[in-house]
C-alpha cells in the first residue's frame, strides 16, 4: 500500500508539474486548452465550467467553447494539455476540416510553438532546482574526510579490479583526491564514460588501477563499487517477526562483537551469523550512546531477519552554503546528475548496459518513492528532484509523442515555412505512442521479475 500511495503522489506531482508548464505556456501564447489530463486514456472523471463535477466520458458533442476540461484518465502513466489545433496524445484531428483558427496551436508562429512544447520540460527543471536549492541551503553538504578503501569483498567488481581494504586513493586520471567526496566526483563526474586510471597507496607503495568504463556506468546506476573505510555494520532495517524483532534488535544499532568477536564489516556480521545456523549467538551492539546485549536464534537459511548498512565513524567535515551559493551548487548538481543520465543513455545504444539497468518502470518508482519517503521528508524531496530530472531530460529526446519528438516537427515545420502532411504526423504520433506503450510493459515486467 505505500508503494501505491507513493507512487500516486510522485507521479501526480510530476505530471501536473510538467503539464502545467504546458497549459501556462498556451494561455501565455493566445491557445485555447482544451483538456488538462492526469492519465491517459478514458476519462474517468473530471471539472469544466460547463459541466461542473462530473463522472464517465463527456457527451461526444461537448465544445468547451474555450473552457478546460480537468480531468484523471484511466492510465495513470502520465498526462497531456490538449491544445486546440495540434496533433497530439488525444491524436484528434478533427480541427483539420476548418480553416485555422487564432487561438490555435497551428495559427502560431513557431516561436511561440517552441515555447509552449518546451514549457513542460523547463517547470520539471524548475521544480528540480527548487529543491535542490532549498535542500543545499537548509542542509549543506557533508564532507567524509577519507581516501581510505573499505572491505573489499572476495569476487566482488572492486576486487576483480585489483583493489584490495585499506587501499588509499591518492588520484583518479592524475587529479589529486583529499576527501571520499573528491572520489565520488572524481569518478562519476569528471569521467563518466572514460576509462579511469587509479592511483592508491599499499603498503607504503604506490601503484596504478585501471577502471574500466562500463563499472563506473553501472556505479551511476546501481552505487558506487567502492565503500569508504572508518565505517561499523548496523542494523538499516528489521523484519516484522523476525528472530531479530524477538531478540529486541532496533534499526540504527550499531554491530560491537557477535558471540563475543569482534565484527568490524558487514561481511564479518553475515559470515558469524550465517555459520550457526538453528542455534542461538550472543550480539553486543551500541544504541545510541549505550551498550546493549541480547541473543538470538538464527534461521535454518543462516538469518535473523536484519538488513545491514555501513556506519560511517571517521573525521567528517560540514560544508553550508548561503542563499546564492546553495544555488550555484544546484545548478553543479543539475549539470553532474544530467551528464551521468546521457552517458547512461549513450551505453544502453552503444550495448555496454542493458536498458532495464538503466530505466526504471512504475513498480521500481513507487519502491525508491516508499524506501526515499521512510528515511525523512528530505529523502523523498530528493528523489523527487532526480525523477522529476530525469523526466525533462527523457521528454526533451527526438522521439515521437515525447516533447522532443515535436520540437524537432515544429522545428522542421518553421523551417520549411509550412505544416508537415496531417497523415504523416498522426502515422509518427501513433508509432511513437506504440513504441512508448511497450517499453513502459518492458520496464514493469523488468521491475516485477527483479523484486
Amino acid at each position: 500500500m505505500d508503494y501505491i500511495i507513493y507512487f500516486a503522489i510522485t507521479i501526480g506531482i510530476l505530471v501536473f508539474i510538467h503539464e502545467l508548464g504546458h497549459f501556462i505556456a498556451a494561455k501565455m501564447s493566445g491557445m485555447r486548452a482544451d483538456v488538462f489530463a492526469i492519465g491517459y486514456g478514458k476519462r474517468l472523471f473530471g471539472y469544466n465550467r460547463i459541466n461542473g463535477f462530473t463522472l464517465g466520458s463527456l457527451p461526444k458533442d461537448f465544445d468547451s467553447e474555450g473552457h478546460t476540461d480537468y480531468r484523471v484518465s484511466m492510465l495513470p502513466l502520465g498526462g497531456y494539455v490538449k491544445i486546440a489545433g495540434m496533433v497530439d496524445e488525444s491524436f484528434d484531428t478533427e480541427f483539420a476540416s476548418r480553416e485555422p483558427q487564432p487561438y490555435e496551436f497551428r495559427s502560431k508562429p513557431t516561436y511561440k510553438k517552441l515555447f509552449v512544447i518546451s514549457a513542460g520540460v523547463l517547470m520539471n527543471l524548475l521544480l528540480t532546482l527548487i529543491i535542490l536549492w532549498g535542500i543545499n541551503f537548509y542542509q549543506g553538504e557533508t564532507i567524509y574526510k577519507t581516501t581510505t578503501v573499505g572491505a573489499v569483498a572476495d569476487s566482488s567488481t572492486a576486487a576483480n579490479i585489483g583493489f584490495q581494504t585499506g587501499d588509499e586513493i591518492e588520484s583518479v586520471n592524475g587529479k589529486k583526491v583529499d576527501n571520499w567526496n573528491d572520489v565520488i566526483n572524481a569518478f562519476l563526474k569528471d569521467n563518466i564514460g572514460n576509462d579511469v586510471a587509479v592511483t592508491v597507496k599499499r603498503n607504503g607503495v604506490s601503484e596504478q588501477l585501471n577502471v574500466p568504463e562500463n563499472v563506473i556506468s553501472e556505479s551511476a546506476k546501481s552505487g558506487f563499487f567502492l565503500t569508504f573505510g572508518s565505517t561499523q555494520p548496523f542494523v538499516s532495517g528489521v523484519m516484522e517477526n523476525s528472530p531479530a524483532e524477538i531478540a529486541g534488535i532496533k534499526e540504527e544499532d550499531v554491530f560491537l562483537r557477535i558471540n563475543d568477536q569482534p565484527v568490524p564489516s558487514t561481511q564479518d556480521v553475515i559470515n558469524m551469523v550465517s555459520s550457526y545456523p538453528e542455534k542461538e549467538i550472543s550480539l553486543d551492539l551500541l544504541r545510541d550512546k549505550d551498550t546493549v546485549h541480547t541473543t538470538a536464534m538464527v534461521g535454518f537459511d543462516g538469518k535473523i531477519g536484519i538488513a545491514i548498512g555501513e556506519l560511517y565513524t571517521g573525521p567528517i567535515d560540514h560544508r553550508t552554503y548561503g542563499f546564492f551559493g546553495s544555488f550555484n551548487q544546484s545548478l553543479k548538481n543539475i549539470e553532474q546528475i544530467t551528464v551521468l543520465t546521457l552517458s547512461m543513455f549513450k551505453n544502453v545504444i552503444v550495448g555496454n548496459v542493458q536498458f532495464n539497468q538503466v530505466f526504471a518502470g512504475p513498480v521500481k518508482i513507487a519502491k525508491f518513492a516508499a524506501r526515499s519517503a521512510n528515511s525523512g521528508i528530505v529523502s523523498f524531496l530528493y528523489f523527487l528532484a532526480m525523477v522529476s530530472l530525469s523526466l525533462a531530460i527523457v521528454n526533451f529526446l527526438p522521439f515521437p509523442v515525447l516533447d522532443g519528438g515535436h520540437f524537432v516537427i515544429i522545428a522542421i515545420e518553421g523551417i520549411r515555412g509550412k505544416e508537415l502532411p496531417l497523415k504523416f504526423k498522426i502515422a509518427i504520433q501513433n508509432f511513437g505512442f506504440i513504441i512508448l506503450m511497450l517499453l513502459v510493459i518492458f520496464t514493469i515486467y523488468s521491475d516485477l521479475i527483479s523484486l
